[in-house]
């Protein structure tokens, strides 16, 4: 039986993936590719970045399918996988720039790695200028603040799931999420279209696809 891509929910086709249908997995890729996207970039990543641990996290949770528990959805399981491979690429970045200045304080010496600004796909896949303008908006929020409301306003997660995902109380979530917004009322005029912000192009989709599926 044909499984649909729009209509089926995300536990059956878990299930029948484990039951051997490997081939489904591209349906929960590209269904959640731009959760996962969105969340990578609330953490300041670059877009090339971003889609590597994106592929990271698949992956990651394609290995653990056995281990999925209905007792939380797998969007929320698959986002919290995404926020911790965030959090340790951010440890690993900080744990080089430390290395590099420890080493600098003994030879004098700093080398500055030069980026291209091409590297970052931003640019490709934000094509509308006043999406650019949130995402400028959106950015100056502490990470704290950035975070939860990229989850709850453009990716539509509730509080429980919120709040499950970032190990936070749900009261804390509210609070962020308020501050959030009442911190962006004051450089937007207007209220922020959600599908404006942050959206990951269908091509950057497919290279996810098949970069995932060739490690699988």
């Amino acid at each position: 039986m044909e499984v649909s891509a729009s209509y089926t929910p995300d536990g059956e086709i878990v299930s029948k993936i484990n039951a051997g249908e490997k081939d489904l997995f591209e349906i929960l890729i590209r269904r959640h590719n731009g959760a996962l996207y969105k969340v990578g970039r609330s953490f300041g990543l670059v877009h090339d970045d971003v889609q590597d641990l994106m592929q990271e996290a698949h992956i990651a949770a394609y290995l653990n399918l056995g281990r999925f528990e209905s007792r939380s959805t797998y969007k929320t399981w698959l986002i919290r996988i995404m926020l911790n491979k965030c959090y340790h690429w951010n440890m690993e970045k900080v744990h080089k720039l430390r290395s590099a200045f420890s080493e600098a304080s003994h030879t004098g010496k700093v080398d500055f790695i030069e980026t291209s600004p091409s590297s970052d796909g931003n640019k490709e896949v934000l094509n509308r200028e006043l999406g650019q303008v949130l995402e400028k908006c959106i950015e100056k929020l502490a990470p704290e603040y950035r975070t939860v409301f990229v989850l709850r306003e453009l990716e539509g997660l509730n509080v429980h799931e919120t709040a499950e995902v970032m190990s936070l109380t749900e009261a804390n979530v509210k609070v962020r999420l308020n501050r959030a917004k009442n911190m962006l009322r004051k450089q937007l005029e207007s209220w922020y279209p959600k599908a404006a912000v942050y959206d990951f192009n269908l091509i950057y989709c497919d290279q996810v696809v098949a970069n995932v599926f060739q490690r699988i």
